[in-house]
């Protein structure tokens, strides 16, 4: 509804190419806060983010994610420049300078406006990406509020609270915090395995994680995804080294 109002408005005071303008960022409004759960809309493109029923588009995807950034930004009450430098490097290495600053001029002048909701985003993302995209979005999350040099409690419950919205366990959560907070028990969180773990669970641990977090995973996404799991994927291999040596196996 909102896309065909918007192609109204522009085309009434920017003719033909205010018109296609208001519907795509209609469009952008319509996907984003009114969580449509039916398929694949006709004519959407089939983006690589998409599960085998339902797809979202790039641009989509791009919103929301930012979205989600914001919120994080916001969660301690402060707005560091830090962060927000952070998120735009982010956005630029993946998609290009033109295509980032878009997607923000998009986000500042439209849904900056809206009120955020967290659940509502992540249910449509959970719909519409596969695991492995979730898992970096979660870790991306973190890298955004570690970008100030701080990770604050409220940071950490609200990048809890996304990753239980995007489907992801509690192992999950902790495995990825366990690669920004260092202690004696990261290496063990990272693998998602107890101190108490056999040598062979935890060997059994590491093949099951390694596999999980290999940057193939996400070869279909763009450079910045790939780099966030190529980031995650040492990180088991760190994990896994450090319990070796601790444990001399």
């Amino acid at each position: 509804m909102v896309r065909w109002i918007g192609a109204i408005i522009g085309l009434v005071f920017r003719g033909w190419m205010g018109g296609i303008a208001g519907y795509v960022i209609g469009m952008l409004i319509d996907n984003l806060f009114f969580n449509k759960n039916t398929g694949t809309t006709s004519g959407r493109s089939s983006a690589p983010f998409g599960s085998q029923e339902q797809t979202v588009t790039p641009g989509d995807f791009e919103l929301n994610l930012l979205s989600l950034c914001s919120i994080v930004i916001k969660a301690d009450g402060q707005v560091s420049q830090r962060e927000m430098d952070y998120v735009r490097q982010y956005f630029v290495q993946a998609y290009g300078k033109e295509r980032a600053n878009a997607t923000f001029r998009t986000f500042n002048e439209v849904v900056k406006k809206r009120e955020i909701n967290a659940q509502r985003i992540c249910s449509y993302l959970t719909q519409r990406t596969r695991r492995e995209v979730r898992l970096q979005i979660v870790h991306f999350l973190f890298g955004i509020a570690q970008a100030d040099g701080t990770v604050s409690t409220s940071e950490v419950n609200q990048i809890s609270q996304i990753a239980g919205y995007l489907g992801l366990s509690r192992g999950e959560f902790e495995s990825l915090k366990a690669m920004f907070f260092k202690n004696a028990d990261s290496a063990y969180k990272i693998l998602e395995v107890e101190k108490t773990a056999t040598d062979a669970e935890v060997k059994k641990a590491y093949r099951a994680m390694a596999k999980k977090y290999h940057p193939d995973k996400l070869q279909h996404m763009d450079e910045a995804y790939r780099a966030g799991a190529e980031e995650k994927f040492r990180n088991v291999q760190d994990a896994y080294e450090t319990i070796q040596k601790e444990r001399g196996i």
